[in-house]
């Protein structure tokens, strides 16, 4: 019998401290976006940022570097040095992001428009050889045409190695020969490896 009462103590006690333990988040006192407020002067809820608020990470002050342009017109140069290091993580962004559309080469043959999707042009046509390195870049960003945009995948940094890599595949197919060196040259004419 004392088990029973026991049991029958603990239970109430249980539900007692279930209820007593209500937390009232769901009623915590906050005004959604854009609604009007009693409390601040001007009736607004969303609240202006005090000039000279920057978003921690956000702060985007080289304006070449972040949209592509100078001014109203795209960039002619990438906004750093090409090294060996920015070709080569231009390259693994370029096949994680761009080949499966462009194709390895830039061609415009990757594996999406082999299973019947738009192709892209080819990197190689003369339009986009003589346009500027901003544009790509803005291209990457902002997206155009049938390509969306990469501006959440891909940072700013590895926008500009992608860029680089493009250039570095255009003038792989478009080389003047008097920048091969003259010990190499013969080996244009040969067919094979």
């Amino acid at each position: 019998m004392t088990t029973k009462k026991h049991a029958s103590a603990v239970l109430m006690a249980t539900m007692a401290a279930t209820l007593a333990c209500r937390q009232d988040m769901h009623d915590q006192p906050r005004y959604k976006p854009l609604a009007k407020s009693e409390f601040f002067d001007d009736g607004r809820a969303a609240r202006p940022l005090p000039s000279g608020t920057v978003a921690r990470g956000h702060l985007a002050e080289d304006a070449v570097f972040h949209t592509g342009k100078a001014g109203a017109d795209f960039t002619a140069e990438l906004p750093g040095p090409v090294t060996m290091g920015l070709l080569r993580r231009g390259q693994l962004q370029f096949q994680t992001f761009c080949s499966p559309c462009h194709g390895r080469t830039g061609r415009g043959d990757g594996m999406v428009v082999q299973r019947g999707l738009k192709k892209p042009p080819s990197f190689h046509v003369d339009r986009l050889r003589q346009t500027p390195v901003g544009y790509l870049y803005d291209v990457i960003t902002n997206g155009f045409g049938a390509m969306s945009d990469y501006a959440a995948q891909v940072p700013p940094r590895d926008r500009w190695a992608i860029v680089a890599y493009v250039r570095a595949l255009q003038l792989s197919q478009h080389a003047p020969l008097d920048h091969v060196p003259p010990q190499r040259r013969a080996e244009l004419g040969r067919s094979g490896p």
